[in-house]
């Protein structure tokens, strides 16, 4: 063989070698994107606890509107939380998604974060052995790329903070989750950045590396406080940027708050947390006697529960939805199936105008509004909350039926993110005669709301309707086929 002929066989050879490696590669990371998307959960992650028997639960809300050129708050949500903090005797757990006081400075914001940060130390400093654990995500750092001084604040006064390991949790993000976890998740998310940080102008400036891993997009979504006296189930984040959005929470008491301790404690399991404190079962005695049935959800089984009680509704009864984020397709899809036997279904929905002082196009709620509308013959109404700036950001499923009614809320949207068993979320699920004094408050919310009571709350679906709907219905489903999207 001539000196020509060996060198096109070694080019050959290194070609082939090249085309083994970068196929070897490309194994690797499809693997890895198709394990991480359908890996074992957590124990103790999409819960579903016992049906209790309770003889209250206390419905709460935020509202903020406009009335005489004036905004108007009317808040309780946060002035319960810390009042049940104060009232707390053994033991404080919280989990919250959203715990800053990072905002642009376009308003004075409500100081949601320094307020609680006071409650919790205050607590503290009077009862120095209680067990106080703050749990949250780390979104409040960007991933690690810098410190957050309220949670620094916690820890210097005793208070255990535990940030959320959200990398054991499934990816929802597949064309993009096998490339970050083959290539970059092992340099971290530490040092000194000089990007812009997403959540606002004035929040530290973070790495590359922590937007790497915000792409890689999922998240510890709770809104709960657990106390030994009463827990509260919401969809409000102490985050002052959030400080003017309209919310709702539940109050209860019982045996769900060792439910709630349990799927608590398993994400200090996987995060390195510790162990959680527990609850004193003979507290229940008198919780127990009532006509109230609640239940708590998390992660996939509130989608579980969601389709199935729309699956049961009949012609006549009537369906209530007050939502942040719509794209759920098998709750859209039964939805639609519902008003075609005859359910009455009623909407209050975001316009998804707004998010922190930058515009929004409308998505997801537009888009999902323009098909309910179109394919709910009729029986499917839908009103958008009159936002001017902050968002509607409830996630209240209310089904009324003829003797009785059933709430699912909490911190859940109805999305795929949220509901597939992705992020964490938490939900309670309650049952009731529809004369209970909780059915009655929800019933009496919305019916505030849809018939704009002294104040226009709700917007007729028009007021929102799209120039371009097809190019927005194009954009959802892409962005829900491949998971580029943060519902």
């Amino acid at each position: 063989m001539d000196v020509k002929g060996a060198k096109g066989m070694l080019d050959q050879l290194k070609k082939r070698k090249f085309i083994v490696f970068i196929t070897l590669i490309i194994l690797v990371v499809i693997s890895t994107s198709i394990y991480h998307s359908y890996k074992p959960l957590p124990d103790n992650v999409s819960f579903e606890g016992e049906e209790h028997t309770v003889s209250n639960v206390d419905f709460l809300y935020d509202l903020t509107y406009q009335k005489d050129n004036k905004e108007i708050s009317e808040h309780s949500i946060f002035e319960r939380i810390y009042k049940i903090i104060e009232e707390a005797e053994d033991f404080i757990v919280l989990d919250m998604f959203l715990f800053n006081g990072y905002n642009d400075g376009e308003r004075d914001f409500p100081p949601l974060s320094e307020n609680l940060t006071e409650a919790l130390i205050n607590k503290k400093n009077k009862n120095i052995d209680m067990e106080i654990v703050f749990i949250t995500d780390q979104i409040n750092t960007t991933y690690g790329g810098h410190n957050t001084k309220k949670l620094e604040l916690l820890k210097d006064n005793g208070i255990r903070v535990v940030e959320t390991n959200v990398n054991v949790l499934r990816d929802s993000n597949p064309l993009y989750s096998g490339v970050w976890r083959v290539f970059f998740q092992w340099f971290g998310q530490e040092g000194s950045g000089w990007v812009k940080n997403p959540m606002s102008e004035n929040a530290p400036e973070t790495t590359v590396r922590s937007y790497l891993k915000l792409l890689n997009i999922k998240a510890n979504h709770r809104k709960v406080v657990i106390t030994d006296k009463s827990a509260i189930i919401s969809s409000a984040n102490p985050h002052d940027a959030s400080g003017f959005h309209s919310n709702v929470a539940f109050e209860v008491s019982g045996p769900i708050i060792q439910e709630l301790l349990i799927t608590e404690q398993a994400i200090l399991d996987f995060s390195g947390g510790g162990e959680l404190p527990t609850y004193d079962m003979s507290r229940t005695s008198e919780s127990e006697e009532g006509d109230i049935k609640v239940q708590l959800l998390t992660e996939g089984k509130i989608l579980k529960h969601v389709v199935r009680d729309i699956k049961e509704t009949k012609q006549g009864e009537e369906i209530w939805l007050g939502m942040f984020y719509l794209a759920e397709r098998n709750i859209v899809e039964e939805l639609i199936e519902a008003a075609k036997r005859g359910v009455n279904i009623n909407m209050v929905l975001d316009p998804n105008e707004h998010a922190f002082g930058q515009q929004k196009i409308g998505m997801p709620n537009r888009p999902v509004a323009a098909e309910l509308i179109e394919e709910g013959g009729g029986n499917i109404k839908i009103k958008w909350f009159n936002t001017k700036g902050e968002q509607y950001h409830p996630k209240m499923i209310f089904l009324k039926k003829d003797d009785s009614s059933t709430i699912i809320g909490g911190s859940a949207n109805f999305t795929k993110r949220n509901l597939d068993d992705l992020n964490l979320e938490t939900n309670i699920k309650i049952k009731a005669p529809n004369d209970s004094e909780i059915m009655t408050e929800v019933d009496d919310y919305f019916h505030r709301l849809w018939v704009n009571e002294d104040v226009e709350y709700t917007l007729p679906f028009e007021a929102y309707a799209d120039e371009r709907p097809y190019l927005k219905k194009v954009m959802y489903r892409l962005q829900k086929l491949f998971g580029f999207t943060t519902y």
